[in-house]
């Protein structure tokens, strides 16, 4: 748990003996939601807990540190299995929890629990991820729950949520942390250049933390966008895919924005540094398509984890790029 969810935790926990049947975890991305959802789930089947908090020392702990205990399920997007058709490729990551996971969770669901006296936790992150037929799925076990069960859902975009499921759990607003907590957390993790980089995350700490690891390739990535229209689409799009896609549109997204706001204003606020490109950026781009461009984004943006090619969009979404300049 982290010390900006210090609140829900103690929301939750003074309900512990009675937690309704599913729990809502719905917030920004980069705040901890899902480790926050595991720290519930660890510590609601820890034999030996310590006030609200698991051991980390039983067996029920130790089981759940190899995250092979057997009251615990992590429902999330699988991993396409390619290695029959290019055994050399990495498998792609699915974008949709489908059906088939929701099946299998309904018959590991109808077996006897392994803790008597305990309860079985399924969590579900992304929670957007369900399609029509897995959220479906899901919505009949959340409407006859099981027994002693607890569902934890986990989403970034709540509003994607099938209402039917959202009315049949309990909604619990996961906090933005506030700056200075973020910074010190930060901080602890070593991380130079905090401050922006946590500017750049829009005070997400845990994006701000990756941000850091991968601070190499966003460079290269901004550099390629400050050549406008000489941008190269199709050798870029494998590189803004190795971020995610949602990540590659918001790193584009910044981008734009701040080509808007430097156009009508002279102003930047995620790429102070890179001032001078804009500005040169700004010379040649039409605001028209400026503009047009930036609701395209928004677009790509919902439709993210969208079981489509991702190489293709991005590859669709530079080209447009490329487009916007005289």
């Amino acid at each position: 748990m982290y010390i900006w969810q210090k609140n829900q935790w103690q929301h939750i926990m003074q309900q512990r003996a009675t937690l309704p049947h599913a729990l809502l975890l719905r917030g920004c991305a980069g705040i901890g939601k899902q480790d926050f959802a595991l720290d519930i789930a660890r510590s609601l089947l820890c034999k030996a807990p310590i006030e609200t908090y698991a051991c980390g020392e039983c067996a029920s702990c130790s089981w759940f540190k190899e995250m092979h205990h057997p009251d615990f399920r992590l429902i999330s997007p699988e991993d396409a299995e390619s290695a029959e058709d290019a055994p050399k490729k990495k498998a792609a990551k699915k974008s949709q929890i489908s059906v088939g996971q929701i099946r299998q969770l309904i018959d590991y669901l109808s077996l006897s629990q392994h803790q008597a006296n305990g309860y079985r936790v399924i969590l579900i992150s992304p929670a957007e991820t369900l399609n029509n037929a897995s959220a479906n799925a899901l919505l009949k076990m959340l409407e006859e729950p099981p027994a002693n069960t607890l569902f934890l859902l986990v989403t970034n975009q709540s509003q994607r949520l099938l209402a039917t499921i959202t009315s049949r759990c309990q909604a619990i607003d996961m906090p933005l942390p506030s700056k200075q907590d973020a910074l010190d957390w930060l901080k602890q993790q070593n991380v130079n250049n905090a401050e922006n980089l946590l500017d750049y995350a829009g005070g997400a700490p845990l994006i701000a933390l990756q941000a850091a690891a991968d601070n190499d390739v966003t460079d290269e990535l901004i550099k390629q966008l400050a050549l406008g229209a000489k941008l190269q689409t199709f050798t870029c799009a494998p590189m803004f895919l190795s971020l995610g896609m949602e990540r590659a549109i918001d790193t584009i997204q910044k981008w734009i924005f701040d080509l808007t706001a430097y156009k009508l204003s002279q102003k930047s606020q995620y790429h102070a540094q890179h001032i001078n490109a804009l500005q040169a950026l700004c010379k040649s781009v039409n605001l028209n398509l400026l503009l047009s461009f930036q609701q395209k984004l928004l677009d790509a943006k919902k439709m993210a984890n969208h079981p489509l090619s991702n190489e293709m969009q991005l590859e669709n979404i530079l080209l447009s790029y490329t487009k916007i300049f005289n």
